[in-house]
C-alpha cells in the first residue's frame, strides 16, 4: 500500500511516499499504530495522550478523511487503496 506524508511528517520518515505491507483486515487505526511503531516519533505528531488520532491530523483513505468513513478510524483498508497523512496546517 501506498501512503503519502505531507509537509514536516515527510522529514520524520524521509520521503513522500512510503510503502506499506499490512496484515489482512487492517483498520485505519491499525494502520496508524504500525506507522508510529516503525517511526516513533510519529507518535506525539499524530497521537493524543490517550492514543487517539489528532483532531487537526488527517488520514485520507483514496482522498476521503478517515473519521469521515461509515465505520471511521475503524474502516478495513485494502492493499490497493492509497492513504495520505496531512498534520495541521496552518496560514493566512
Amino acid at each position: 500500500m501506498k501512503v503519502h506524508f505531507f509537509a514536516t511528517l515527510r522529514q520524520i520518515v524521509g520521503q513522500k511516499t512510503v510503502e506499506f505491507d499490512l496484515p489482512e483486515n487492517s483498520s485505519v487505526q491499525d494502520f496508524v499504530e504500525i506507522v508510529v511503531t516503525r517511526y516513533p516519533p510519529m507518535r506525539k505528531e499524530l497521537l493524543d495522550e490517550h492514543g487517539n488520532l489528532y483532531r487537526h491530523v488527517h488520514v485520507f483513505v483514496n482522498g476521503r478523511d478517515a473519521p469521515f468513513l461509515e465505520h471511521g478510524m475503524e474502516t478495513i483498508i485494502k492493499p490497493e487503496d492509497t492513504l495520505n497523512i496531512f498534520p495541521a496546517v496552518g496560514g493566512g
